[in-house]
């Protein structure tokens, strides 16, 4: 279906209760929903948004468009949580239905201030020409769940010297000031980032640009974010326009990461080499927050901008990640599934075996839900793997190619196929005689951590119902492997 300008910004509020019901009856029929990601009710989810701990709950919000699998007009639908693990829809957080936010309500970042949460975000207007005016707005959520917008934005316009492509503040608090970053675009269709702060979150002052040693790094740069670990200052963000080279780069857009620490009063950031979060299909927009208990927890968009899926069919697209807990170990960003998740195991079914140049089952391992920790030792196998969801003729490869050394994730058999523009394989480098994979696979998805979180693979897979397999290989020679699988009940 091709949607006309005037239906991506069609309002729900514009549908009828026969209409809606319609909707979601047509996405509960789907045989690829979820059981225990986050994923909107019908229409479309992107960014996750305002994702912070207040009043003892954990809230996440995303981008939503309600009436289809596509990016129209879009609102902040909230969920929340307690442990990270059982989410509660709690409706829709803002809805764009002011001068500020007239053609959207786009991403932003949360943050507790004065007992409430202050909710940043970047509202889209357009003028009688189709031309952007990107706003800055505050909406600010009380201690009862009320969401209150302020009527005019916080900064409402753009600074000398970038596009109207610029969006998506992220806010922290250093001493007794709140700074913010934005997601920009230079007037010669460069990327970068911008510095603002504020002594109250409602009067901001614009510091600069950030300094980068990355000054032509993709044409825009998304979804900015910055914190810091133990001391260790981290910078992530999605760049776009980044030529494939060779592993590296081979979705439609990219998201990562360089460590080092911002001067906000300079806003130079010295930093280190750009790496990749997601070494997979479907990762993007990623947003972290700092936990009661001092961790980092990130959660992703499990999908991509322009990029068709298989449940566009059925009305609906996309869903977020697991939450991770990010630590940096050697000089690199670790994400490790956050340990609330263990709550969802179920059954735990183990087994063991020396593989010698064969494919070989276990009695109980099979599952559309589950988690999955496999350790291989190599013995002299030129590869190794496993291989999910699968029945006669579906199935999704994870190999470690000990020759080669690198993973591969492999999707070409998955079932019904995601857009395959940019590939049916990902790839990382790994080496060494021992591998582990921890696999958290759900109706439709395989979030994958390489070697205790070094690497990780997220993608979405559409296979057959049937296809319930699970399969442990060694090729061209002999490797033993140890396996613990979890029935994961939603």
């Amino acid at each position: 279906m091709q949607w006309t300008t005037e239906q991506r910004y069609t309002r729900i509020e514009d549908i009828t209760e026969q209409e809606l019901t319609a909707l979601k009856q047509k996405v509960d029929r789907s045989p690829w929903r979820q059981t225990y990601h986050i994923q909107p009710e019908m229409g479309l989810l992107n960014d996750p948004n305002g994702f912070s701990f207040f009043n003892g709950e954990y809230h996440l919000f995303y981008q939503w468009f309600p009436l289809g699998p596509v990016h129209g007009i879009k609102y902040w639908y909230h969920t929340k949580s307690k442990d990270l693990v059982h989410w509660e829809n709690a409706g829709i957080a803002i809805r764009p239905n002011d001068d500020i936010d007239s053609h959207g309500a786009y991403s932003g970042s949360g943050i507790e201030h004065n007992g409430q949460l202050y909710l940043m975000y970047t509202g889209n207007t357009r003028d009688e020409n189709w031309i952007r005016h990107p706003k800055q707005n505050i909406a600010v959520m009380d201690q009862h769940g009320s969401i209150q917008k302020r009527k005019t934005p916080v900064i409402d316009h753009v600074p000398d010297g970038y596009t109207d492509h610029f969006r998506d503040p992220k806010v922290w608090k250093e001493n007794d000031t709140f700074y913010a970053i934005i997601g920009a675009q230079r007037t010669d269709l460069t990327g970068c980032v911008v510095l603002y702060h504020s002594p109250d979150m409602e009067t901001w002052t614009f510091a600069g640009e950030v300094q980068t040693a990355l000054p032509e790094f993709g044409y825009m740069w998304e979804c900015p974010d910055y914190f810091d670990i133990n001391g260790q200052g981290i910078f992530i963000f999605s760049p776009q326009g980044i030529a494939p080279d060779g592993d590296h780069y081979h979705n439609i857009y990219q998201s990562g990461y360089v460590l080092g620490n911002l001067n906000v009063h300079t806003q130079q950031l010295q930093h280190g080499d750009f790496h990749e979060l997601d070494r997979g299909f479907d990762f993007y927009a990623p947003q972290t927050m700092e936990a009661p208990d001092g961790r980092r927890i990130l959660v992703g968009w499990m999908g991509l901008p322009e990029m068709a899926y298989p449940t566009d069919d059925h009305g609906w697209a996309h869903c977020l990640t697991i939450p991770r807990e990010l630590t940096v170990e050697n000089g690199r960003l670790i994400q490790r599934p956050v340990r609330e998740l263990q709550n969802l195991r179920g059954i735990k079914m183990e087994a063991s075996a020396l593989l010698e140049d064969e494919t070989k089952t276990f009695d109980s391992f099979s599952g559309t839900s589950f988690e999955l920790i496999c350790t291989f030792d190599l013995e002299d196998a030129d590869s190794c793997g496993i291989e999910i969801r699968v029945n006669d003729c579906e199935k999704t490869i994870v190999t470690y190619d000990a020759a080669g050394q690198k993973v591969h994730v492999d999707r070409s058999h998955s079932g019904a196929l995601a857009d395959t523009a940019y590939g049916s394989v990902r790839s990382c480098r790994a080496e060494g005689s021992q591998i582990t994979f921890h696999l958290f696979v759900d109706s439709s998805s395989l979030e994958l951590f390489v070697n205790d979180g070094l690497d990780v693979f997220t993608s979405r897979i559409f296979p057959s119902d049937d296809c319930t397999g699970i399969r442990f290989f060694a090729k061209g020679g002999r490797a033993a492997c140890r396996a613990e699988k979890w029935t994961i009940g939603g």
